[in-house]
């Protein structure tokens, strides 16, 4: 169910469809969720939002839910952890694969060599060209993680 091109919004519209045709509450209750997110946000915005946009949603959406995972756990609360983290699937199947660190470790140093950068002073101009193209796709503390040590050697 991995999105590839397209409107993400009117792709999780349709999944939507689908599970209310199937009368799937928990998918249901899940795509609103996300579906309400994205809206609210479009709404705000002003504007539709294009795929980075969404991606960052996305993650941020899925962050939150593993957070809220961790602290159910901790609390002893495994009836609400089950249901964050069958939301955090369904967030999940509009994410693209994770790129692995080997590779994001490859296109920033592409980045610190066509930047000729030398030393943790350029590490803002790094991160920023680094989130932007980047966006939506991996978690920013990698991405700094990488950066700090590339740049400190």
């Amino acid at each position: 169910m991995s999105i590839k091109k397209g409107n993400m919004i009117n792709q999780i519209t349709n999944d939507l469809k689908i599970a209310m045709k199937s009368k799937d509450k928990p998918k249901i209750i899940g795509l609103r969720n996300l579906l309400g997110k994205l809206k609210a946000t479009q709404i705000d915005k002003g504007s539709n939002l294009n795929e980075k946009e969404c991606l960052k949603i996305l993650n941020s959406t899925a962050k939150q839910l593993k957070d809220s995972i961790k602290q159910y756990t901790n609390a002893n609360r495994p009836d609400l952890a089950d249901k964050e983290n069958y939301e955090l699937s369904l967030v999940q199947n509009y994410l693209p694969e994770p790129i692995s660190e080997d590779e994001i470790k490859i296109q920033i140093l592409q980045i610190i060599n066509e930047k000729n950068a030398k030393s943790m002073s350029d590490m803002g101009q790094i991160m920023g060209i680094a989130m932007n193209k980047f966006a939506g796709t991996v978690d920013g503390s990698i991405v700094q993680k990488i950066v700090k040590e590339e740049l400190s050697k």
